[in-house]
């Protein structure tokens, strides 16, 4: 159940946040106190959307760093109204701008945080895979075929079909389901650039119930320094258990599918043009592990 905005922010006074859900979000200030408005408008936004988003955060306050949500305005198609969901507005760098800065040892400690993140994301449970379609988080189930789906993107990448063949029997092996989050990687973390410990998981719209090795995926695409990637390995097993070397393995072969929908993209945006370059490195090598 969403509740009612007690006073509407003045969109007027909202500064634009950078990174994240551009043009949606935004920073408030009242009173001294600073807080975030993320207006969802546009037909890109499912229904219950703000509904959806309000509920995750609840879900993991107090598993992981969040911002608290407070308050929540359902759309008002009569009015023109979009649904706004306002949180907190919680301090760090974001963890893009801040990676490049790091050295050997800050790697380790920001790698070995992310890594818990991942690991407490895997370790809570969902009945069946599938995107969330309201508020009280009731899931529309799906079954991803993975050489379907990468056959159905139309991309020309000799080899590709037989990695992702041998990719989906790797993660048949791991049937468990579990919140995935879906774009778990540094532009989405908030960092105290003095301890490197995170501050915030922020931009939780492609959250999913889905395979449990999805998110060390998406954490460890482009990130490649071996202390980064040696740490995130290192505390995912610290609480998951699996064996740093299978983890690398399916995380590799579950990031295959937002990979290749990037690289279906490609030219669209750095990132997509970016994956575009790693999927044809994966498909001439027949290697989930090459590099671009």
């Amino acid at each position: 159940m969403s509740e009612p905005l007690n006073e509407s922010p003045e969109l007027a006074s909202l500064q634009p946040l950078e990174g994240g859900w551009s043009g949606e979000t935004f920073l408030a200030e009242a009173g001294g106190d600073r807080t975030v408005v993320r207006i969802f408008a546009g037909l890109r936004h499912l229904p219950e959307a703000a509904q959806i988003q309000a509920a995750l955060l609840r879900l993991v306050d107090g598993l992981l760093p969040v911002p608290r949500v407070l308050e929540l305005r359902r759309a008002d198609p009569v009015a023109d109204m979009p649904a706004l969901l306002v949180t907190s507005f919680l301090p760090g760098t974001r963890g893009d701008l801040l990676l490049p800065t790091l050295d050997r040892a800050g790697l380790a400690r920001l790698g070995a945080a992310c890594g818990r993140i991942a690991g407490t994301l895997g370790g809570m449970p969902m009945l069946r895979r599938g995107t969330f379609v309201d508020g009280d988080l009731r899931i529309e189930p799906f079954e991803l075929d993975l050489p379907a789906y990468v056959d159905g993107l139309g991309l020309d990448l000799p080899g590709l079909a037989e990695v992702a063949e041998a990719a989906q029997a790797l993660l048949d092996e791991e049937p468990r389901t579990c919140l995935v989050h879906s774009d778990l990687n540094p532009k989405n973390l908030l960092v105290d650039p003095d301890t490197v410990a995170i501050t915030g998981v922020l931009d939780w719209e492609f959250a999913h119930a889905g395979h449990p090795f999805t998110d060390l995926g998406n954490l460890l695409r482009f990130e490649r320094d071996p202390a980064y990637v040696e740490a995130v390995l290192a505390a995912y097993a610290e609480l998951r258990g699996t064996p740093p070397a299978r983890a690398l393995d399916l995380a590799r072969a579950a990031d295959l599918v937002a990979l290749a929908e990037l690289a279906s993209r490609e030219g669209a945006n750095p990132v997509a043009t970016r994956a575009a370059a790693l999927l044809r490195a994966i498909a001439r090598t027949g290697d989930l592990h090459a590099t671009d």
